[in-house]
């Protein structure tokens, strides 16, 4: 089943899938760019079609998320 969303690309986008990546000590930042790339290997069926980048902070914990949007080729 395929859903709609609107990311920063089309507004009739279709994905079946949502792969969220977050981190909020220093050291997982940044590693957050392996983390993806690993997981991108290990599913080659995947076609990315949109993705959003979100910062986040409070005095104290800095969060970066990476939400990306797919389709996957079985």
């Amino acid at each position: 089943m395929a859903a709609s969303g609107t990311g920063q690309g089309s507004n009739n986008l279709q994905f079946t899938g949502v792969k969220v990546f977050s981190a909020t000590m220093a050291q997982e930042r940044d590693q957050l760019g392996e983390k993806i790339t690993q997981w991108l290997s290990s599913h080659p069926g995947v076609q990315i079609v949109d993705k959003i980048v979100t910062q986040s902070s409070d005095e104290a914990f800095h969060c970066l998320a990476i939400t990306l949007f797919y389709n996957e080729h079985k």
